[in-house]
C-alpha cells in the first residue's frame, strides 16, 4: 500500500530509549484521518449509470426535477488517429498555408481603395467644418495613424488570424467583450456601404440628369451590388488592384493637371479664400477649435485602415507591416494635397459641393477630366459598397461558427455559393441605417466618422488586453506603452470632438450599436433565454393544463437539450486540476454546451492525475458531461485537425492554453481559440 502523506509528531528527546521508540513509532502506518486516504476512495469511487451527480439541492423549477439538469456521467476515451484522419488534416493544414498568396501590392489594394477612395467624400465634409484650415486638419488627422501602425503591428505579429478586431478580443478576452467589437466592426461595413452608395450616386447625377431622387439611386446601387453579391462574384485581389491602379493613375493625373493649372491662375483664388475663411475667426482659440473640429471630420478619410487586420491570414509571411505602411503614406500625400488644389482652385462657395474633385477636375483641365475623375469616383466607391457587403459577409460567418449567430447566415445558393442570408440581412440593416437618417449623406459621413474611431479604439485596447492575458504568445514586434495611451487618448479626444459638432450623432450611433449588441446578446444566450421562459411558463400551472400550451414546456425542454448538443474540447498539456477547472469555468460562462471533452496528446507517457481530475471535474459541473479524451500522438496542427475531422467538431470550438516563446507552430494554423494565460 502506499500513503500520500504521513503526519509525524516532532520528537526532541534524543535518548537511546526514546530514539528506539520513535524508530518503531515510525513504521506504524498513519491513520486514517493522517493519511489522505479518504481523497483515494473517492477518486476511485464507482459511479451508478444514469444516477445524477447531486440529489441535495432542490430544483429551481415547480415541475422538473434535477434529472432535467443532469447531463450524464463522462467516459475516458483513448484513441489513435487513422491514416485518413491525418490526410484530412494534412490537407486542411495544406489549404490553409495556400491561401498566404497576398503579396504587398495586392493585400494593400484590398484595402486601399476604401482608404484613398475615401478622399471623395471627405473633401466636402471637411471643409464645411475648416474652411480654410481644411488642408491642416487633414494633414494632422494622417498624422495620428502613426501611433496605430505599431500597436496593429504588434497584435498582427502575435495574432495573425483573420477577423480582427472581434477576433483579437476573442482571444484575450471574454466572448462578451468580443461581441461588442463584432457589434461595431458590422457598424461600420454598413456605414462603409451606404456612403459608398450614397456618394457614388452623387458624382453620378453630377455628370448625368437623374430622374429621381439622390436616394433612390443610392437604393438601385445596393439592388445591383447584392444582385452582383448573390452571383457569387467576391472582391479578389486581382480585381482590386485593377481598381486601385485606375483611381491611382486618375489621382495622379489630378494632381498634374491642378498643378499646371495653379501655376496658371496664381494664387489669387488662394488669397479670396484665405481672407473670405478668416471672417468670424476673432482669436487663435477659435481658429484652434476650427483645426480641430477639422480633423475630428478629417478622420472619415482614414476609413479602410482598419480593413487590413481583417485578411492578415491571407498575407505572405513579413508582409503586413509593409502593408500598414503602404496605405497609410499615400494617406498622408493624397488628403492634404486635393484639400489644398481645392482652396487653391475653386471658390469657397462652391466647395461644399458633393462632387467638389469633378469641379476641381473641370477647373483644371476641363470637361474630359471632369468625366473621367466622376466614373473612377463611380468605380472605386461602388467597389467600396461590394467591400462592405463582403467583409460584413465574413464577419456574420465568423460569428455563425461561434454560435452567436444561427447557422442561417452559412446557407449558400446552390451554384454560386453566395451566402444569401447573410448578404439579404446585410444590405437590409444598411438600408435602414440610410433611411432612418433621412437619406442624409452627412449625418451618415458623421456617424461613420464616430463608428471607425471606436473600431480603432479596438485595437489599442485588445494589446493592453493581449500583454495583461496573453503575455507569453510569441511576437516580433513590440511598441512601446506610451503609443497605446497616446492612442486611446486621441480616440477619446476625437471622438468626443464629433459628438461635439453634431450631439445628434451620438443618438444615431447609439441607437444602431445598442441594437445590434442587444441582437448579438439574445442570439449568444439562447438556452438561458428558453430557461427564463419555461421558469416563466412553469409559474403558472394553468398552461400546463390548457391544450394549446400543455406541450410547450416539452417543447422548451428539447429546444435547450439540442442547443446545448454542440461539442467543445478543450486542448491541455498536463493535469493541473486548477488550470482544467478554469478552462471549464471559460466554456460554461462563454459558450452553451453541455458535451465537454477535455483532450491531452500524448506520445507514450499520461500525466498521472489527469484520469482523476477528469473524474473530479466531471462530478463538480453536473450541468456538463465532462469526457477524458487521450489521443496518441504529437501536438501540431495537423493531428488538431485531424481530431477535428474525426469528431466532427470544428476547430474554433477547440480552446487550448496560451503557447509560450518555445512553441514551435504558428497559432493561426491551429485555427483554435486562445482562452487562458
Amino acid at each position: 500500500m502506499c500513503y500520500l502523506t504521513s503526519r509525524l509528531p516532532t520528537l526532541v528527546d534524543n535518548s537511546p530509549e526514546d530514539n528506539a521508540k520513535s524508530t518503531a513509532y515510525r513504521t506504524l502506518p498513519p491513520s486514517f484521518d493522517e493519511s489522505q486516504f479518504d481523497i483515494i476512495l473517492r477518486r476511485q469511487r464507482t459511479r451508478t449509470t444514469g444516477e445524477p451527480k447531486f440529489r441535495a439541492v432542490p430544483s429551481r423549477f415547480l415541475n422538473l426535477t434535477n434529472d432535467f439538469e443532469f447531463a450524464g456521467w463522462g467516459s475516458i476515451f483513448r484513441i489513435a488517429l487513422s491514416p485518413d484522419d491525418l490526410s484530412h488534416g494534412n490537407n486542411i493544414l495544406l489549404d490553409l498555408r495556400s491561401q498566404q498568396v497576398l503579396g504587398q501590392f495586392e493585400a494593400s489594394a484590398l484595402a486601399a481603395n476604401d482608404i484613398l477612395g475615401g478622399v471623395f467624400y471627405t473633401l466636402p465634409s471637411v471643409l464645411a467644418i475648416s474652411g480654410v484650415y481644411s488642408p491642416l486638419s487633414m494633414f494632422v488627422a494622417t498624422l495620428t495613424l502613426f501611433l496605430w501602425r505599431p500597436i496593429m503591428e504588434e497584435l498582427g505579429s502575435a495574432l495573425p488570424i483573420s477577423g480582427a478586431p472581434y477576433t483579437y478580443l476573442l482571444n484575450v478576452s471574454t466572448k462578451s467583450a468580443a461581441l461588442f467589437g463584432a457589434a461595431l466592426l458590422l457598424l461600420d461595413f454598413a456605414a462603409t456601404a451606404v456612403v459608398s452608395a450614397a456618394t457614388a450616386i452623387s458624382y453620378l447625377s453630377g455628370e448625368v440628369d437623374i430622374p429621381f431622387p439622390l436616394y433612390v439611386g443610392a437604393t438601385f446601387v445596393f439592388i445591383i451590388f447584392t444582385a452582383v453579391s448573390l452571383a457569387g462574384l467576391r472582391e479578389s485581389a486581382r480585381v482590386a488592384s485593377g481598381v486601385l491602379a485606375l483611381h491611382l493613375l486618375t489621382m495622379v493625373a489630378l494632381i498634374i493637371a491642378s498643378t499646371i493649372a495653379w501655376g496658371s491662375a496664381g494664387t489669387t483664388q488662394l488669397r479670396e479664400n484665405w481672407v473670405s475663411g478668416q471672417v468670424g475667426l476673432s482669436s487663435p482659440s477659435c481658429i484652434l477649435k476650427q483645426v480641430f473640429n477639422g480633423v475630428c471630420i478629417s478622420m472619415l478619410g482614414l476609413t479602410g485602415f482598419e480593413c487590413a487586420p481583417a485578411y492578415a491570414a491571407k498575407m505572405r509571411p513579413g508582409t503586413y507591416p509593409s502593408v500598414l505602411r503602404n496605405l497609410h503614406i499615400p494617406a498622408v500625400v493624397l488628403n492634404p494635397a486635393m484639400m489644398l488644389f481645392v482652396l487653391a482652385l475653386l471658390p469657397l462657395e462652391v466647395q461644399a459641393e458633393g462632387n467638389v474633385l469633378s469641379l476641381l477636375a473641370q477647373k483644371a483641365a476641363g470637361r474630359w477630366l471632369r468625366i473621367w475623375v466622376a466614373v473612377d469616383a463611380v468605380i472605386v466607391l461602388c467597389a467600396g459598397v461590394l467591400t462592405g457587403i463582403m467583409s460584413a459577409c465574413e464577419l456574420l460567418a465568423e460569428l455563425s461558427h461561434d454560435r452567436v449567430l444561427p447557422r442561417a447566415f452559412l446557407a449558400t445558393l446552390p451554384y454560386t455559393g453566395a451566402p444569401y442570408v447573410a448578404v439579404v440581412s446585410f444590405v437590409g440593416f444598411s438600408g435602414a441605417i440610410y433611411a432612418s437618417t433621412g437619406a442624409n449623406l452627412t449625418t451618415v459621413s458623421k456617424m461613420f466618422s464616430v463608428v471607425w474611431l471606436a473600431v480603432m479604439t479596438l485595437f489599442p485596447l485588445s494589446l493592453v488586453l493581449l500583454r495583461f492575458s496573453r503575455p507569453r504568445l510569441p511576437r516580433l514586434s513590440k511598441c512601446s506603452l506610451s503609443s497605446v495611451i497616446s492612442a486611446v487618448a486621441v480616440a477619446a479626444a476625437v471622438f468626443a470632438g464629433n459628438i461635439a459638432i453634431d450631439p445628434t450623432i451620438a443618438g444615431w450611433f447609439a441607437l444602431y450599436f445598442l441594437a445590434l449588441v442587444i441582437f448579438f446578446c439574445l442570439t449568444d444566450n439562447k438556452v438561458s433565454i428558453l430557461r427564463w421562459t419555461y421558469w416563466a411558463y412553469d409559474q403558472v400551472p394553468l398552461l400546463h393544463h390548457l391544450r394549446l400550451t400543455r406541450n410547450w414546456g416539452g417543447a422548451l425542454i428539447d429546444a435547450m437539450r439540442r442547443l446545448k448538443r454542440q461539442e467543445v474540447c478543450l486542448l491541455v498539456r498536463s493535469d493541473e486540476i486548477n488550470q482544467l477547472f478554469n478552462m471549464i469555468l471559460y466554456v460554461r460562462h462563454n459558450e452553451e454546451t453541455s458535451c465537454l471533452k477535455i483532450v491531452h496528446f500524448h506520445e507514450g507517457t499520461v500525466p498521472s492525475e489527469i484520469e482523476a481530475n477528469a473524474k473530479i471535474l466531471d462530478e463538480a459541473f453536473p450541468e456538463i458531461t465532462v469526457d477524458l479524451m487521450l489521443v496518441e500522438g504529437p501536438f501540431n496542427p495537423q493531428t488538431v485537425a485531424a481530431l477535428a475531422h474525426r469528431l466532427q467538431v470544428p476547430t474554433s470550438l477547440m480552446f487550448m492554453c496560451c503557447p509560450g516563446p518555445e512553441f514551435h507552430y504558428p497559432v493561426a494554423e491551429f485555427g483554435t481559440r486562445i482562452i487562458s494565460l
